[in-house]
């Protein structure tokens, strides 16, 4: 389905707007939460979003302490600034969330997704999707004679960067893990 293109003044039926928003104020925020690794937590998290209407673009969960049986959930969301703030505040309230931390804006942090991408292994398209995981740093985990897997672990755009590059190449599938990410200093 294809957005609609719409030209401001050029539908005087409707009374709302229907162009696409683009709003330039919209901002990108990866969240890191901490909660109790129990079961229904993650979907209490995500009916929070989903309730509200917030759009999740990334979503990666872990246990990260066994023994105190807490799990991180990381989560890249958009919206404008007081949206954000509406659902730190949110977030904040759920019984099982012991942290909430905004890694865009509370101090230096580091942000990687994991990317494995299959390309056929014809002719000419292994050898060029070698070049370019060389390139990219990639490393390649499977060969066959049908098709090659390579691995990349880096930024969200690295990823798309190496992905368009490999759309040449013969690309199959790829799998991505969604951002995790950690703060480096307070």
């Amino acid at each position: 389905m294809t957005a609609l293109n719409i030209k401001k003044g050029t539908s005087r039926k409707s009374a709302y707007d229907l162009r696409r928003s683009r709003e330039s104020d919209t901002e990108t925020h990866t969240l890191s939460i901490l909660v109790d690794n129990e079961a229904g937590v993650l979907a209490r998290v995500v009916g929070l979003f989903s309730g509200r209407g917030y759009n999740i673009e990334s979503l990666a969960v872990t246990e990260v302490d066994h023994t105190g049986h807490l799990s991180r959930i990381t989560v890249v969301t958009t919206g404008r600034a007081h949206v954000i703030e509406q659902i730190k505040a949110q977030l904040d309230r759920l019984i099982p969330v012991h942290q909430v931390v905004d890694l865009t804006v509370e101090g230096q942090s580091i942000e990687r997704e994991l990317a494995l991408l299959k390309v056929g292994s014809g002719e000419s398209g292994a050898a060029e999707a070698l070049l370019v995981a060389e390139e990219f740093g990639a490393t390649q985990i499977e060969s066959n004679p049908d098709v090659i897997v390579l691995e990349l672990t880096g930024t969200v755009r690295q990823i798309d960067r190496f992905a368009d590059r490999l759309l040449d190449c013969g690309l199959i599938e790829i799998a991505r893990t969604g951002v995790v990410g950690i703060r480096v200093k307070e």
